[in-house]
């Protein structure tokens, strides 16, 4: 009889690598919820951005990823391009726990914000980056960014631009 206190909830956070970008891709296929981007996109993902961005594994698996860059024109800030938790892993505050894994590391000794793009329906994502702001004792700003006429097809949400700062880390 398996009992609560068998239920192994630890996370073993890394380094994505180029292995990492079909499941990736398949993790997100299978949330239904966000923008799936080609398998190549992943595979550079995992490869060429591993620095800023991480996988959450679980007893071998990958449960989680966040994929992130150093934004070009401001250094100091960690643009977050996706984040995606496994169906049976939501609601444990891993998405929290990725980005401060993140934060943490050499490449982002020098950031100060995260931003991302969050549509207005995504309430998960942005119940995360204004939790975030919370847990850091910060701000998180909010704006619009992208409408949906921007977009080369009908459908698409608006995105608002979350930016998260500056904190100390």
């Amino acid at each position: 009889m398996t009992t609560v206190a068998d239920i192994k909830t630890d996370f073993h956070f890394r380094k994505p690598n180029k292995n990492d970008g079909s499941t990736v891709w398949q993790l997100i296929k299978n949330t239904n919820v966000l923008d799936l981007n080609s398998s190549y996109s992943y595979l550079m993902w995992c490869d060429i951005f591993s620095e800023t961005s991480i996988v959450a594994e679980r007893d071998g698996d990958i449960v989680g990823f966040i994929s992130g860059f150093l934004h070009p024109n401001t250094t100091n800030t960690l643009f977050v391009w996706q984040v995606v938790v496994n169906e049976t892993e939501r609601g444990k505050g891993l998405g929290t726990k990725m980005l401060r894994q993140l934060l943490n590391r050499t490449a982002c000794e020098d950031v100060q914000y995260i931003e991302a793009t969050v549509s207005p329906s995504n309430k998960p994502s942005q119940s995360l980056f204004k939790g975030l702001a919370k847990k850091l004792e910060t701000n998180c700003e909010i704006s619009d960014y992208f409408f949906s006429e921007d977009f080369p097809a009908d459908g698409h949400e608006d995105e608002l631009l979350f930016k998260v700062g500056p904190f100390k880390k």
